[in-house]
């Protein structure tokens, strides 16, 4: 039988011990490599034979969640298992619209983490007990409403990434070398993130950034 070959990605090395832990003690289970970030993290299931990706959701650099979205564009049959201390519907929504395969809750990564392992490789959605069916059912309502309606918040993922890095504080030069782009070009998205938005200060863009989990406080 196949080997499952897992990557962990979280910035907080005591979670990824323990995680790593709990699966070296799994048969068929390898953990083939480690991230601190997610423009790591996508690297790293670029270049090498990832099964799947344990994915903290509030990272440096690149977020887990547009990590994932891009993971799974890149190489959709990768199965994706947020991690998160967050219960709240608005991150299970965004997780679960970017296709990962399971939303996992910290505090229950140790007991929960094989049964996540096990439920994604045989293509079901794993979700820890304390994401109730009521935040599913109104994930489903609101994906419904915003499909009927439009949503005039909706940013491209290449601005969204923008957005992260300017809440994170970076400068323009800054993103531009991250990024790989030229000012000019980050200078242009910031003008069409502000105007989707209808903001227009850095401080408001953090704000908005924080509240929609799209960068953290925690960083």
């Amino acid at each position: 039988m196949k080997n499952i070959k897992v990557l962990l990605a979280d910035d907080h090395k005591i979670v990824l011990e323990g995680i790593r832990r709990i699966l070296e003690n799994e048969p068929n289970v390898e953990v083939v490599a480690e991230a601190s970030d997610g423009r790591e993290a996508l690297s790293l299931v670029t270049s090498l034979d990832i099964d799947v990706v344990f994915m903290d959701i509030s990272m440096p650099n690149m977020n887990g969640i547009e990590a994932a979205r891009q993971i799974l564009k890149i190489k959709p049959a990768t199965k994706v298992i947020i991690l998160s201390m967050h219960a709240d519907k608005r991150f299970v929504e965004r997780a679960l619209k970017a296709g990962v395969g399971g939303y996992l809750l910290k505090n229950r990564a140790v007991t929960e983490v094989t049964a996540a392992l096990q439920c994604v490789t045989q293509g079901k959605i794993y979700l820890s007990p304390g994401i109730t069916n009521i935040v599913v059912n109104e994930f489903v309502s609101s994906i419904q409403k915003k499909e009927k309606e439009g949503d005039k918040e909706c940013l491209s993922p290449r601005e969204t990434e923008v957005l992260q890095l300017i809440a994170e504080g970076m400068t323009t030069k800054e993103i531009a070398g991250n990024m790989h782009i030229s000012d000019k070009t980050v200078d242009g998205h910031r003008q069409k993130i502000m105007n989707k938005l209808e903001l227009h200060s850095i401080a408001q863009l953090t704000k908005f950034a924080i509240r929609e989990g799209i960068s953290s406080l925690e960083n």
